[in-house]
């Protein structure tokens, strides 16, 4: 009796048109959606027979290319969605790689255990949280993802199904972690939650009347804050240039929480289902018309005149009220249009981010490009191979994309990442969708590339995966 072998994945994979997050670059690709770990082994030991490289594939939030591969094979980790185990008297949890964030917190919140990283939307899911090493407000504070991760299987090409720690491989560990899914597929992860007194959190909004007064505010509040993020207005010029508002927020005592228990509860930390009214599903569709430069620079002056009457003024607001703004308007994306936009997200060393993020700035206003939204952050450097943080800064610009705009745009970001770069800046290869590979070692510099190879060259000698 002779075993049916299936059909190769060159028929059997069919293909989709796939996008980034911001969906300003686009590729057919063949595509599979294993649903256990033994079927995702199978769908790479047969593309590595076939000659097909691999590039795994999460939710889907990455900004630009990073989970696209138009003449290989793409294969979607979400399927594989499970939680193992969950040991709410140490706060460790171990899942598949396809759980996402909001799968996270559902799952142990009423256990008063919250993540303690997660970034601005909770879409993502952990195999994506550990591969691009994901941060959020608190960096400077919690450090990345990946300082949380107590453990992570990895399989590799060849089939091995490899446990690394910070004892066992620890430089695969701290290779994979932050090394976008070019070592194996995460299959499994090992996660230390943090423990907390309340469900709600106290915000204070500050605001600023230019970039150097938010530098200021952030310093003073460094000290003794659990999580700082700044809005900026890119489209302010002059004296008032990197204007914007400051939200910080501080963990509550059981004492200080008015809800009690009840704020653990999952329905008390659900985002709102309407927004001044409007159902949260139409209101890109509002957006929309004003997303230019003179409608944008209306809203931000909007906004600023806003921040100032609520200057000072504290209130208190979920955990994920809190977190994730991003998931506060359904496919706000679309709101950009066809040609979507690029997030351009730099890290800037402390001694250099002010003066440099004013140049960069300014170089997009005078091109006639300004950033639809920017957004600040502090950081703290970590011990991953391939990371972006540093001490020092981050500011995360949104920009349209347009028929009319793309070719200036890219010759733009060119120019800004000559600035970062000169300042001894990083970038960020989940928003990145632009950067040159001469401009990524000149900012990370070669030796991290070299070793980073070395490990790929031991687990995935064929180069089979790739993005």
């Amino acid at each position: 009796m002779t075993t049916r072998l299936p059909p190769p994945l060159r028929i059997r994979a069919p293909r989709q048109v796939l996008d980034g997050f911001g969906r300003s670059v686009l590729a057919s690709c063949r595509y599979s959606r294993p649903r256990t770990v033994d079927e995702l082994q199978d769908v790479v030991s047969a593309a590595r027979r076939e000659g097909l490289t691999v590039t795994f594939r999460g939710s889907g939030r990455s900004y630009g290319d990073a989970s696209l591969n138009a003449s290989g094979l793409v294969v979607d980790t979400t399927g594989i969605d499970q939680v193992e185990r969950w040991e709410p008297a140490t706060g460790i949890i171990e899942a598949g790689p396809g759980l996402t964030i909001e799968g996270l917190w559902r799952r142990t919140i009423e256990d008063r255990y919250w993540p303690a990283v997660v970034p601005g939307t909770m879409r993502p899911t952990m195999a994506g949280c550990v591969s691009m090493n994901i941060h959020g407000k608190n960096n400077f504070r919690a450090g990345p993802f990946g300082d949380h991760v107590l453990g992570l299987e990895l399989l590799t090409p060849a089939g091995e199904r490899l446990w690394c720690d910070r004892e066992q491989n620890p430089d695969v560990f701290h290779a994979a972690i932050g090394g976008l899914g070019m070592l194996g597929a995460v299959t499994r992860v090992k996660l230390k939650l943090k423990k907390m007194q309340s469900g709600q959190m106290r915000i204070l909004p500050l605001a600023a009347s230019n970039l150097d007064e938010m530098f200021a505010q952030f310093r003073e509040h460094l000290p003794t804050a659990d999580y700082l993020v700044g809005w900026v207005d890119c489209l302010s010029t002059g004296r008032g240039i990197g204007r914007g508002e400051i939200h910080r927020a501080d963990y509550l005592t059981a004492e200080e929480d008015t809800l009690g228990q009840d704020g653990f509860h999952v329905e008390s930390q659900g985002l709102p289902s309407t927004i001044m009214g409007v159902s949260k599903g139409v209101l890109w569709r509002f957006m929309q018309p004003m997303l230019h430069n003179p409608g944008v620079r209306f809203v931000n002056t909007a906004k600023y005149v806003m921040s100032r009457l609520g200057h000072g003024r504290t209130y208190l607001q979920s955990h994920v009220g809190f977190a994730f703004l991003l998931d506060y308007v359904p496919n706000w994306r679309l709101a950009y249009g066809d040609g979507g936009f690029i997030q351009y997200q730099i890290f800037v060393p402390d001694s250099t981010a002010l003066e440099c993020m004013k140049t960069v700035l300014r170089t997009a206003q005078e091109a006639g490009l300004p950033s639809y939204l920017g957004v600040l952050k502090r950081h703290r450097p970590d011990a991953f191979l391939l990371s972006h943080a540093l001490d020092g800064w981050s500011m995360a610009m949104d920009f349209r994309v347009t028929a009319a705009n793309r070719e200036r745009l890219w010759k733009l970001t060119e120019r800004m990442t000559q600035i970062v770069v000169e300042a001894g800046g990083r970038f960020y290869f989940a928003k990145d969708a632009v950067l040159r590979p001469a401009d990524v070692i000149r900012a990370y510099g070669a030796e991290r590339f070299e070793t980073f190879a070395a490990i790929k060259q031991r687990l995935d000698p064929e180069n089979v995966l790739q993005s």
